[in-house]
């Protein structure tokens, strides 16, 4: 076979992202606090772009008739995305309808916002430390066991950081220099829980003094506010908390060293090693609930931010719904056309003419790009309410399975831009605030070929066949697929324990033993 060289000419087709393209991208997948940021970062760069504003026609006259300055006048193209409406004539009147106040935190284990809070809740236990409070059955917000009744100004307030709060009781508890530089030293092992972290061996080779001054001092510092702190386990921060309330009695105590009986619900076993009755343990029970297992959170931990929602929904005349982009978070951008001619009319350097011509095409394009930007966001959120109709209706029961391929192929667009556009995007409707990624759920099959269930809807189902069962009929994870196929639910056994674990429902041997006890 002869080797030889000659020319070819192929024609291909490639996508090619262009600059402008891979920021359209980032731009769609944006939140409305994000974009705003970004659009003041594009204002504070592009001398041709300005915020929105009432008022501004008239400044923007005034500073027309001077010479062109650093005051720009006002703009003749403007984008506000706030008048733009979608509805939808399909949908059932929900005017009437019932809301499910008490759906409240369920899905909180799949990260996603709890419906109807407006609030993201975050969960996780501090380095080192297993602290047992979903074992136990607390429903710990905000570093408190107990219902929290202050108001919400006084829950914002803010907390001295909580190493300097323990530096100003070392400096007036501790009397001894080298006290207080162990002091000192012991904070920086504290945990953000506020937990001991480690043993006294460590601190005491690095200063050079005896195990038993360090243990000394630690003592003391077990005793600052907020009771609790420097604990190294659960029950000794427990203990501690309990002795300044001045409840700290041998059967209590009894209780504590034994929490793993106590996270398991055995309740008779308790009642044994307390020494004490049903009414008794059951009043201990409810003491440590009331109880702080993590006080450091207290003093460095952020406060809940609100969701801040990027759609609106509210119900529309003809009795369907209408959307629209929330005109609060969505910045305003307006081109600067007069300044922009007064500007190009008087360069004469090539250089300043590509520099001015390129401002001008950016702000063109970014225009474009957040009108393109919330036409899509308007057309997804609104196939998605279309096709969820039945959610605000009936509540979690009516939640079909939807993936992203049903919106993309509905409205024609891309699964990855539908995956864009759900991504870190909230929608406030009559029943909360949800982020529409929380619309798509997994498929679960009917029996007998029936009607397809989506997750979310049967995990709803299972949480209320168990918070209605009675105490003498606990149902087993059998009997509850026995039920579900039933309704027409086809489900396995192992996914409903899947399910019941995830909303931190334990089984039915520890809720028969919970609820025969009468706790």
């Amino acid at each position: 076979m002869a080797l030889s060289q000659r020319l070819d000419l192929r024609q291909t087709q490639t996508l090619v992202m262009t600059p402008q393209l891979q920021q359209a991208i980032k731009l769609l997948q944006m939140s409305n606090i994000e974009l705003a940021d970004y659009v003041d970062r594009e204002i504070e760069r592009n001398p041709l772009l300005d915020h929105g504003s009432e008022g501004g026609e008239d400044s923007g006259e005034a500073a027309a008739a001077a010479e062109p300055a650093p005051e720009r006048p006002a703009p003749a193209a403007e984008y506000t995305g706030t008048d733009t409406f979608a509805s939808s004539e399909h949908f059932a009147d929900a005017g009437n309808a019932p809301l499910d106040a008490d759906y409240g935190n369920v899905w909180d284990d799949e990260g996603g916002g709890s419906p109807g809070s407006g609030a993201v809740n975050g969960s996780g236990a501090a380095n080192g430390v297993d602290y047992g409070e979903a074992q136990l059955g607390w429903s710990h917000q905000g570093g408190s066991f107990e219902e929290d009744d202050r108001s919400f100004d006084a829950s914002l307030s803010q907390r001295p950081p909580l190493r300097d709060h323990l530096m100003q009781q070392v400096n007036t508890e501790l009397t001894d220099p080298a006290d207080r530089m162990i002091g000192a030293h012991l904070i920086e092992y504290l945990d953000e829980a506020g937990y001991f972290v480690g043993d006294l061996a460590a601190p005491a080779a690095q200063l050079g003094c005896p195990e038993a001054q360090v243990a000394r001092v630690l003592k003391v510092l077990q005793g600052f506010d907020p009771a609790g702190i420097f604990a190294r386990t659960l029950g000794e921060c427990l203990a501690a908390q309990l002795a300044e309330r001045n409840r700290l009695d041998p059967a209590i105590q009894a209780l504590l060293d034994n929490l793993d009986s106590l996270a398991a619900r055995d309740y008779p076993g308790l009642m044994r090693l307390c020494g004490v009755d049903r009414e008794d343990l059951a009043e201990m029970i409810a003491e440590i609930k009331r109880l702080n297992p993590r006080p450091g959170f207290a003093y460095d931990s952020d406060p809940v931010q609100p969701v801040t929602p990027d759609v609106l929904m509210r119900a529309g005349p003809d009795g369907g719904w209408a959307l629209e982009l929330n005109p609060e978070t969505l910045p305003k951008v307006l081109i600067n056309h007069r300044y922009y001619s007064n500007v190009s009319a008087g360069v004469r350097v090539k250089s300043e003419k590509d520099y001015i011509a390129e401002c001008f095409a950016t702000a063109n394009w970014l225009v474009k790009s957040l009108h393109q930007r919330a036409t899509t966001i308007l057309k997804v959120a609104s196939e998605v309410v279309r096709q969820q109709d039945r959610f605000f209706v009936e509540g979690v029961p009516g939640l079909k399975p939807l993936i992203l391929r049903d919106i993309a192929e509905a409205i024609g667009m891309h699964e990855s831009t539908v995956s864009r556009v759900t991504s870190n995007k909230y929608i406030a409707t009559p029943r909360g605030v949800f982020e529409l990624k929380y619309f798509f759920s997994a498929t679960i099959s009917g029996t007998a070929g029936g009607d397809a269930h989506s997750a979310e809807a049967v995990r709803y189902r299972i949480k209320k066949l168990i918070d209605e069962e009675k105490p003498d009929a606990v149902l087993s994870d059998d009997r509850i697929v026995e039920i579900l196929r039933q309704d027409g639910i086809d489900i396995a056994r192992r996914t409903v324990a899947k399910y019941r674990e995830a909303l931190h429902i334990p089984s039915s041997v520890r809720r028969r033993r919970e609820k025969g006890a009468g706790f």
